[in-house]
């Protein structure tokens, strides 16, 4: 568990530290990092942003059910190891494009880590192994609290690493290179220090094709559908908030990415209190139905909240609301499909479950990319909280506690 838990958020804050940075490439011109021309509408930018965000969700949707299935044969640790390997590389690649202004190897750089980015089912797969069904929530949860103090850490490091005036060496493609040896060090530690969590007792076919199949699949799981259901209108929310979250902030708060780097910083705090604290508290008195049902209403309250703050002190408010909701969801969520979920198949179901994740990604940085240059940069909020809506309606409405 310790090793599982330490990877995760090794990885959480090697991605972490891109958050501040990236959107400073093409949605700030008034950034010393800015690499688009200065003759191109702003809005050119900030549809290029989309997508170069949006590729990595694109990819991960065909790969994460074939690391899922790559684990059930070939056992969790090879496979984890491999693919933070990966992660390392693709960050190489995006340090370069940096430098050389390359826009083609910045797409590059983000269709590798698409390859690679099932990891964490691959992970989660490990921790459903070791942990009894009634504990999984609760486990689930320390996933969660890795995640948000990598989300601490993370952004405040990005900010730091690339503000010149700190210290003068520094670059915007620092933070690439620091993280790309988070990445491989990650890698090393998993290979040679994690235990293997799971032998499998059959040969299995990889379907290469499965991503497809697997949507499929998932609308037919009678017990699961609803959650799968769930967790696609959450986490295509969620990503409208992620991905242009930062470019709100450079247009309302006229933020610099250390100042980015800090408030995301701030808000991974009041994550690790919800999944660290909140998630284990409130299992000990009630199941994962009755905590869903209000963080998904409460985070929708959370992300609507953040058109009201016209200072920092309101946006710090909004942030821990926001967070606190938020973050009981994203623990709760993956814990309850793989409650639901046969012992022999955890791997491929929390794939699955990866792979709607990942399809819910997929639209809505492309389309926050056009909401924020035809509309306003804050626009793409307001579809976040209509998605975190329909989630808890349709969580509401379908899953129901099984006998």
């Amino acid at each position: 568990m310790p090793v599982i838990l330490f990877a995760i958020f090794l990885d959480l804050i090697s991605y972490g530290i891109l958050v501040p940075v990236v959107p400073q490439l093409f949605a700030n011109p008034a950034s010393p990092y800015y690499v688009l021309s200065a003759t191109m509408p702003l809005g050119y930018g900030y549809i290029l942003l989309g997508f170069l965000i949006a590729i990595f969700p694109v990819i991960q949707f065909f790969s994460a059910p074939i690391l899922g299935q790559y684990s059930d044969i070939h056992g969790r640790r090879r496979v984890l190891s491999l693919a933070l390997g990966g992660t390392a590389v693709s960050f190489v690649v995006f340090a370069f494009g940096i430098m050389f202004k390359s826009i083609s190897l910045l797409f590059i750089s983000r269709a590798i880590g698409g390859i690679v980015g099932g990891n964490i089912s691959v992970a989660q797969a490990a921790i459903a192994d070791i942990t009894k069904p009634s504990e999984r929530a609760r486990h689930f949860g320390l996933i969660g609290a890795a995640y948000g103090v990598g989300f601490i850490i993370g952004p405040v490091i990005g900010g730091i690493l690339s503000d010149s005036s700190l210290v003068s060496w520094f670059t915007i493609a620092t933070p690439f290179w620091v993280a790309a040896s988070l990445s491989a060090v990650n890698s090393f530690l998993v290979y040679t220090l994690m235990n293997e969590t799971y032998f499998p007792e059959k040969e299995v076919v990889i379907s290469w094709g499965k991503s497809i199949l697997d949507i499929i699949r998932a609308y037919g799981m009678k017990r699961l559908r609803p959650i799968f259901a769930t967790n696609f209108f959450f986490n295509a929310g969620i990503t409208f908030v992620a991905t242009f979250f930062s470019v709100y902030l450079i247009d309302r708060f006229q933020m610099s990415q250390l100042g980015i780097g800090y408030y995301i910083g701030y808000a991974g705090i009041w994550i690790v209190i919800s999944q660290a604290v909140l998630v284990p508290l409130f299992s000990r008195y009630f199941d994962e139905i009755a905590m869903l049902r209000w963080s998904l209403i409460l985070g929708t309250m959370g992300i609507f909240s953040f058109y009201l703050p016209h200072s920092i002190t309101g946006l710090l408010l909004t942030g821990a609301f926001f967070a606190l909701a938020n973050g009981i969801s994203m623990a709760l969520l993956p814990s309850l499909a793989s409650r639901r979920a046969p012992a022999n198949i955890q791997g491929e179901i929390l794939g699955i479950n990866t792979s709607v994740q990942a399809l819910a990604q997929t639209a809505p940085p492309v389309l926050s990319g056009f909401l924020a240059a035809t509309i306003a940069p804050a626009a793409p909020v307001y579809i976040a909280g209509a998605a975190v809506g329909m989630a808890w309606i349709v969580f509401i409405a379908f899953v129901r506690r099984e006998r």
